[in-house]
């Protein structure tokens, strides 16, 4: 029976240390691999309906109950249904769960790079307000960490704003327009001709 423990050890393994965790984890967060996608299927489809229906709100009575729901909201739909529109159907409810978090002050309860995926859901929205407030909260952990984890921190920084000027200029992901069946417009077409265009 899964629990917010054993997806936490599976989403950011055993390690203490930040790190360890960001070296050791990171194939399986940004990889886009097929297998780690099959494997996420496997083992954690059923519970995506389940957090998706209400049957799992009682985890968020805990930090890292509200992380996990975060991550099966925002980060486990992405890769159990990569390149289909159900990729970000629980967007506004993993955006909802990001919001009590930071309400009730999770995310400081949290170490480094658990924040980093509280926040994401905010990074992830196509709304401008998201994305300048996802930027500060980024800016703001980058600013906290100390020196040596620095440079992957300013890297998660990185990101956030480069997400923000792509919602800043065309008030959408024009990445996604294919899979949800959105017209591109001739500048959106333009940039995606671009290297890092779908992040």
């Amino acid at each position: 029976m899964e629990t917010p423990d054993t997806l936490h050890n599976f989403w950011f393994g055993s390690e203490p240390d930040d790190a360890t965790t960001i070296a050791r984890q990171s194939s399986l967060w940004w990889g886009k691999q097929a297998e780690a996608d099959a494997a996420i299927r496997e083992r954690f489809g059923p519970l995506l309906n389940r957090a998706a229906a209400g049957e799992l709100d009682h985890w968020r009575a805990t930090p890292r109950g509200l992380l996990a729901l975060i991550l099966i909201s925002d980060q486990f739909p992405r890769s159990i249904h990569r390149g289909s529109p159900r990729a970000f159907d629980c967007d506004p409810l993993a955006r909802a769960w990001c919001r009590e978090a930071l309400e009730r002050g999770a995310d400081l309860a949290s170490r480094p790079v658990e924040r980093v995926f509280l926040y994401l859901p905010l990074e992830h929205s196509e709304d401008l307000d998201d994305q300048v407030e996802a930027v500060r909260l980024f800016r703001d952990l980058a600013d906290s960490v100390d020196v040596p984890l620095r440079p992957a921190f300013d890297g998660f920084l990185d990101y956030a704003v480069r997400h923000h000027a792509v919602i800043e200029r065309f008030g959408r992901f024009p990445h996604r327009n294919a899979i949800l069946g959105r017209t591109s417009s001739a500048e959106e077409l333009a940039f995606l001709e671009q290297p890092g265009s779908s992040f």
